[in-house]
């Protein structure tokens, strides 16, 4: 089992309770014992439950973060984005900005995405993937 960085969507479907990713999700927390949040999923989660308007599930998601980790953007994870970025512009195959912020932070901390969102994701040559939507992983 590699260290990971968990996308959003992943992180909602663990706070909605979906049975697999939760599986996954606590086996991982058994080996690791935290999880890796980008700065821009903490936001995108956040704003999210600001616009909604969900003051509860809000309270929730700051307990669970306070028991994770964040990772912010760096100088680096923004360089590594942006090389990203030109070259997937160069094949007309562009992703959003977000998830190429993402997908910065884990390359330059060499870390597993894990994400629903192989669609995108999967376009980025340097970025390893795992939906833990599909799989279920082993110790």
């Amino acid at each position: 089992m590699n260290k990971a960085l968990f996308d959003t969507d992943i992180i909602s479907f663990f706070l909605k309770g979906e049975e697999l990713v939760v599986k996954n999700v606590n086996l991982y927390l058994r080996h690791f014992g935290y999880l890796n949040i980008s700065i821009i999923t903490y936001y995108e989660i956040v704003s999210g439950l600001l616009a909604k308007k969900a003051v509860q599930q809000l309270n929730i998601f700051e307990k669970f973060i306070s028991k994770n980790r964040i990772i912010f953007l760096t100088e680096s994870s923004a360089n590594i984005a942006s090389e990203i970025y030109a070259s997937l512009r160069v094949s007309g195959n562009t992703v959003d900005d977000i998830d190429l912020l993402i997908a910065g932070i884990a390359i330059e901390n060499e870390l597993v995405l894990i994400t629903n969102n192989e669609k995108h994701f999967s376009r980025i040559h340097n970025l390893k993937i795992e939906n833990w939507r599909k799989i279920e992983i082993q110790e």
